[in-house]
């Protein structure tokens, strides 16, 4: 049980920050704001653009001002502004996404078939969040709970939707240049508009780079956790005609980044000899139609490609030879690195009919129907120091799937106010896994999601809905696991444990949610609440076993799980100066009988919550335009503590951080000085539980990563 200071913490902060908006808001109260309202928000991850409010289902849509005014660069910069989300790190990046306490926070050895699916313009690079750069990106959405009828088995807890901007009929162009502490800058450019009749094009390239929050002190270098991306977009919009249009989109990612997190002291200095690395280099490309000659629907074509190459590796003693000659230590220590290659192809054809007006069923009844097929194929060369035969090894392995999928929804009106909306998909997976240890597994099943909502308006404000809707997640194979415990010499209770688990099987999830959703006094205040329970059954759930510096991680499935909480996100233009805006969350999670292997037998972790799954998050704050084009933000953002793993019980701290920004706007100019973590909190993204300081021995301790100290910076756009 968590100790009660931290609701108290909480609570106070919360009445601060209340009592800081307060203060705002005295000074323009006596206002007249009937005129002032706030602009619409268009989805675009649904089957049809809706307005956010229309949404039968907890969402959170994250603008490029926000984006801007956080000088915000990648993902992990803006996700705790959502409600109920958090992420790992484990890498260069917070790559790893959970939502509502669900998702993946790490990937080694075996694949990983992810919780949380993550789009690039339509785009599937689930698993591969470095990739998610925000320049020139529209709008990112953040879907709560399973997307089983839409995204099938890669959405079980959510999916993120990241949206560039489109081509302009109009030329614009733009230049971008930023600094920040850390030696951190960027630079980028824009252009876009019309390149022939009826075609238009949009190019944004930026570089970014920093040399990181570490020192390594055993080499005297400042950036041995540094960041080089490049990120580059393309999109040609081919108006063919009347009824059809043709979108080609495109990018490219190339990102160099050094990995050296971890320290044995645990602070931000280390001691790594060989620091790692964390490189991505991805190309992909979507080719979608719009087609609307027929009366009755419109056809939707969609074509991705994409080929990645990743490179990930780490120094496994976090030290250097030598660090124990002449102290007690002595003969203890160990040196060694582990480097993970992937290259990773994956094609995608979806071909979707939505219906018209005309071609309502009924002559009141809206549907969609589609299919879809999807494959990936996975290759892995793991470069690692093999101890049981005492000398540089590899392991390779390939793991290649194939989903091919049904889906369908209807929206029938029951009644002027009462809506009633069924989807189903239907979904055939199939995978095939071998490597180099003679491990081979063909894990295939047919899979089922959907969901049926209830929609009522109390008023020409107001939305209500009840939402039951399922998800699921494909099983998958622990190969790596049981020929690592076999190679390094592992007891035989260990391997016969392990090898129990070669297949874990598919993961479900019921969820049951209430919302309500409006928007009041003349359009000025908006609010989206929901509540939620999560029924989740074979639930996925990671496991490690170490002895000493030697560790195997593995998947097992759990019976059950639950997951319940609340969301609420409000905004209010208080005048035609001044927006509050409050984003707040609770959630409890438990697990229920997942056994663990520790040290001295098997531990059953049931009744325990899951991890990466903290009881509270806020994000409450406020903007205010002083007029002239000048304007300023101020916003809290926190979190409760949390367990680093399912498998052992060490927690984060909770926190609270400051982040501010004061800016410029005009025509051409927008100039932005943004601060993040003002009050400079020492805050975990990750944690682990083992033995690997030679000068304790190798005692079991908490070791964690933490995320970015004070940072602050000035970005200028200028607008051509």
């Amino acid at each position: 049980m968590k100790p009660p200071m931290k609701t108290a913490s909480f609570t106070g902060l919360l009445a601060t920050a209340v009592s800081l908006l307060g203060l705002y808001s005295n000074a323009v109260i006596a206002a007249d704001y009937s005129d002032d309202t706030l602009q619409e928000v268009v989805v675009t991850a649904t089957f049809r653009e809706l307005d956010i409010l229309t949404v039968p289902a907890s969402l959170t849509v994250i603008d490029q001002q926000l984006i801007a005014e956080r000088g915000a660069v990648h993902i992990e910069s803006i996700l705790n502004a959502a409600p109920n989300v958090n992420f790992a790190s484990g890498a260069s990046r917070g790559r790893y996404l959970q939502i509502r306490g669900i998702g993946e926070r790490s990937q080694f050895v075996d694949p990983v078939n992810p919780s949380v699916g993550l789009l690039i313009d339509d785009i599937d690079v689930s698993g591969m969040g470095n990739a998610a750069t925000l320049f020139d990106v529209r709008q990112v959405e953040i879907l709560r709970g399973p997307q089983g009828t839409r995204f099938g088995a890669s959405a079980l807890a959510g999916m993120v939707n990241i949206r560039s901007n489109d081509p302009t009929e109009d030329f614009e162009a733009l230049v971008n240049a930023g600094y920040g502490n850390y030696d951190s800058w960027n630079t980028g450019a824009v252009v876009s508009g019309p390149l022939a009749e009826g075609l238009l094009g949009r190019l944004a390239v930026q570089q970014q780079r920093s040399d990181g929050f570490i020192d390594n002190d055993y080499l005297g270098r400042d950036n041995t956790n540094n960041i080089d991306e490049l990120s580059t977009r393309g999109k040609l919009r081919w108006l063919a005609s009347d009824d059809l249009s043709i979108d080609l989109s495109g990018f490219y990612v190339d990102i160099d980044n050094g990995y050296d997190a971890f320290s044995l002291d645990n602070t931000r200095h280390t001691l790594s000899d060989e620091p790692g690395h964390d490189r991505q280099e991805t190309t992909a490309f979507a080719l979608s139609s719009t087609w609307a000659g027929h009366r009755a629907f419109t056809l939707q074509t969609i074509a991705t490609w994409s080929d990645s190459n990743l490179e990930y590796g780490y120094d496994e003693d976090w030290s250097y030879a030598g660090l124990c000659t002449a102290t007690p230590c002595d003969g203890w220590e160990y040196s060694s690195t582990d480097n993970y290659i992937r290259e990773r192809e994956a094609s995608r054809l979806e071909l979707r009919f939505t219906s018209t007006e005309e071609g309502q069923l009924a002559g009141n009844t809206d549907w969609v129907a589609g299919v879809y097929y999807d494959q990936r194929d996975e290759d892995l060369t793991r470069q690692f120091f093999d101890w049981d035969l005492y000398s540089a090894a590899e392991f390779d392995s390939r793991y290649e799937t194939e989903n091919l999928a049904l889906y369908g929804q209807l929206s029938m009106p029951l009644t002027n106010r009462l809506t009633l909306t069924v989807g189903g998909r239907w979904e055939r997976f199939e995978a095939d896994y071998q490597d180099s240890r003679a491990v081979k597994a063909a894990p295939d099943e047919d899979l089922w999601g959907g969901q049926l909502s209830l929609e009522y308006s109390l008023d020409q404000n107001t939305m209500v809905y009840g939402l039951l809707s399922r998800g699921y997640k494909a099983g998958g194979v622990n190969g790596d696991a049981l020929g690592r415990a076999q190679s390094n010499g592992f007891a035989a209770p260990v391997i016969d444990f392990l090898n129990q688990r070669l297949e874990f099987d598919t993961e479900t999830l019921l969820n049951y949610e209430l919302g309500l959703k409006g928007s009041y006094l003349d359009d000025s205040v908006q609010l989206r609440v929901a509540a939620f329970y999560m029924d989740r059954d074979d639930i996925q759930l990671k496991g490690w076993y170490n002895e000493g510096p030697l560790f195997v991680g593995y998947i097992d499935n759990a019976a059950s799980g639950e997951n319940l909480g609340l969301e609420f996100e409000a905004l209010w233009q208080l005048s035609a100066r001044l927006e509050l805006f409050a984003n707040l969350a609770w959630l409890d999670t438990e697990i229920d009988n997942f056994i663990v292997k520790g040290d001295t037998g098997l531990v059953d972790k049931s009744g325990r919550e899951q991890a990466h799954a903290p009881n509270y998050q806020f994000n409450v704050g406020g903007r205010y335009r002083f007029g002239d084009g000048f304007y300023a933000r101020l916003e809290a953002e926190g979190k409760d503590a949390f367990y680093f793993s399912d498998s052992h019980d060490q927690q984060s701290d909770s926190y609270e951080l400051i982040n501010a920004s004061f800016g410029y706007q005009n025509l051409h100019w927008d100039i932005t000085l943004w601060a993040r973590n003002l009050s400079d909190e020492d805050y975990a993204v990750r944690g682990f539980y083992f033995g690997n300081d030679p000068r304790k021995f190798y005692d079991d301790e908490e070791y964690v990563q933490y995320g970015e100290p004070r940072v602050f910076g000035a970005n200028a756009t200028y607008r051509f």
